[in-house]
């Protein structure tokens, strides 16, 4: 099968949980492509010669079929477009309302939940640090995390929606700040996170951290 050049842009360390989102859908949808480093340390996307391919400036940043998309869940959504089931793995529930629940809990899970993302940076998860003990902010950033995966996941589930969908990784990685720290997780939300760790996608991604970090 002839398939297109495509690139994904990520931080050189390989700790974005964007670009994981993004390394795991092509990875789910058998696609190769080639990984481009950008050091954000030395911020380099916010060169002339990154702002040239990001609108953003951030990652990642997809070149497929003569386009260049940023944010992740836009890409994602777009590769499933491009790609779509039967011949290609799903990343989104073939259910209408369960495609729209997946895409709310995208939506939230990058647009809230900063005082836990900021105290348990993505360093937990692919670098094993340590930090100190939550703050009330954190602690409430994470209760509201929990209250909500709760509600979507009953005891011994193992995916959101009966079957795997790219939101079960982003759920898990945020889940994971919590578990892999060390952290109160109630015992179900704490099995379904280590699951979703050991999808063969994102045990791929988990070696490319390893190896960059």
């Amino acid at each position: 099968m002839q398939y297109p050049a495509i690139k994904l842009w990520s931080d050189a360390n390989c700790y974005s949980p964007y670009v994981m989102s993004v390394y795991v859908a092509l990875r789910e949808k058998g696609l190769p492509f080639t990984l481009q480093p950008v050091d954000l340390a030395q911020q380099q996307q916010l060169s002339d010669d990154y702002a040239a391919i990001s609108l953003t400036r951030r990652v990642p940043t997809l070149a497929l079929n003569n386009i260049l998309l940023s944010e992740s869940s836009a890409i994602t959504e777009y590769l499933e477009e491009c790609f779509p089931a039967p011949d290609y793995e799903r990343l989104y529930p073939r259910d209408r309302e369960k495609r729209a629940r997946a895409r709310e809990l995208q939506a939230w899970l990058r647009s809230d939940f900063m005082p836990l993302r900021q105290q348990r940076p993505t360093e937990v998860l692919f670098a094993d640090k340590k930090y100190s003990p939550l703050t009330e902010e954190g602690r409430q950033s994470a209760a509201k995390l929990i209250e909500g995966a709760q509600r979507l996941l009953s005891a011994g589930q193992q995916n959101l929606f009966g079957e795997w969908s790219i939101a079960d990784t982003d759920l898990a990685i945020m889940l994971n700040r919590l578990a892999l720290h060390g952290d109160a997780l109630p015992e179900n939300l704490a099995e379904y996170a280590w699951f979703q760790w050991q999808r063969a996608s994102v045990q791929l991604w988990l070696r490319e951290s390893v190896k960059k970090g």
